[in-house]
């Protein structure tokens, strides 16, 4: 899948991982040279009381501050625009993303635009944001979308009902600080659908025909972390030690999938998410299976090393071993409690060529081991659709 000798660049922030790092924020907006903050945010994590410790803590260091918070999941285009209204308007020239990866994709947005203007979809694609952003600092809630760390910014566009990826190293964050406490308020839903995220960004990074022998190394310490801790996580939410397991799952496979980027399952995804508003973890869990019966022909042994970790025997015969794997996939999921089917999302067969045609034209489908074609795509979701249903 990769040859050593290939020239490989890797990007990553700045970053602080452990229980309490975010404490240090203030410290660092400073060393940033903030004037003044906006601080992007949704009204859970506010009534979760995270966010009044950032504030407290800015006000302590005599930073001004104003809070933007009309962030949605699968946060919109139009979100990206008032907020970078709000950050000129407020004369801001910094930003602290606290939240999930909704949250912080929000800030890069509002950082994009505020920084290049025009309207955020201007910037769908690789290498399309011309001028750096202000500084932001990221502090992630969930153990999942490792946006903190990640050159990736998903944003939605209601009037097409899609999802589009800005991909550059411009939107790297100047800093994460990487605390799993704050995740300990996630709900057992949420831990679930993050934590299946991370899975799958760590999958797709290590099958992906951009990986190589660093982003390796990340992608597959985050398939075992997840494989040993998620449903510990998942059934014992206070727990820090499997709360700080599965972040650290979560930077390993950012840092994988920020370099080595993902595949078909998130361009997938993010055609479900569009359209329908899905829930993105949830959209690729019942995705991953179908898609590793697609991809698994194109890098087999690389499906073997996943494999081992979900304990499927080595043979001589890879059909047995693809079948073994897609149904611990498939076990795994339910057994976290992620039950419902692509037509329990709103799903109907006369919408999967619709969805085949966003997919297709996805950023993340690039770098999936498998060339796909519109019928190719067709085929996964009405397989994943049937075997739902």
């Amino acid at each position: 899948m990769n040859n050593i000798h290939e020239l490989r660049k890797f990007v990553a922030p700045e970053f602080i991982f452990g229980v309490k790092a975010r404490k240090v924020v203030a410290t660092y907006a400073a060393n940033l040279g903030s004037e003044k903050v906006l601080i992007v945010t949704d009204p859970n994590l506010i009534k979760a009381g995270w966010v009044v410790g950032v504030e407290n803590s800015l006000m302590e260091a005599g930073i001004p501050y104003s809070i933007f918070s009309d962030v949605s999941p699968n946060p919109r285009a139009t979100q990206v625009r008032t907020g970078a209204e709000f950050f000129i308007k407020e004369k801001c020239n910094a930003i602290i993303a606290i939240g999930g990866g909704s949250s912080v994709d929000c800030a890069k947005g509002i950082g994009i635009v505020a920084a290049n203007g025009g309207d955020i979809l201007d910037y769908e694609g690789v290498d399309e944001v011309p001028s750096p952003c202000a500084p932001l600092i990221c502090i992630p809630s969930t153990s999942g979308a490792s946006a903190d760390v990640s050159q990736f910014a998903i944003i939605s566009d209601q009037k097409r009902k899609v999802k589009i990826a800005i991909i550059s190293k411009l939107v790297v964050p100047d800093l994460a600080l990487i605390d799993p406490e704050v995740t300990t308020t996630m709900s057992r839903e949420l831990t679930a659908f993050t934590g299946m995220d991370v899975l799958v960004h760590a999958i797709e990074a290590y099958v992906s025909n951009a990986s190589s022998p660093i982003t390796d190394l990340h992608a597959m310490q985050a398939i075992r972390l997840v494989r040993e801790n998620l449903h510990l996580a998942v059934e014992h939410p206070e727990n820090l030690d499997y709360r700080s397991r599965m972040m650290l799952a979560s930077l390993h496979a950012g840092l994988a999938f920020s370099n080595a980027s993902l595949g078909a399952v998130h361009a997938m995804a993010h055609s479900l998410g569009g359209y329908v508003d899905s829930p993105h973890g949830e959209s690729n869990a019942i995705l991953l299976d179908w898609v590793i019966d697609f991809n698994f022909i194109a890098c087999p042994e690389r499906f073997y090393d996943i494999a081992e970790i979900f304990g499927v025997k080595s043979s001589d015969c890879r059909e047995d071993v693809k079948k073994q794997l897609c149904s611990r996939i498939a076990e795994f999921r339910k057994n976290i409690g992620i039950n419902r089917t692509l037509s329990e999302l709103g799903i109907q067969h006369s919408d999967l060529t619709s969805l085949a045609e966003n997919a297709l034209h996805d950023a993340c489908l690039v770098t999936n081991p498998r060339d796909a074609t519109l019928e190719d795509i067709v085929n996964i979701y009405e397989k994943a659709l049937q075997q739902q249903q």
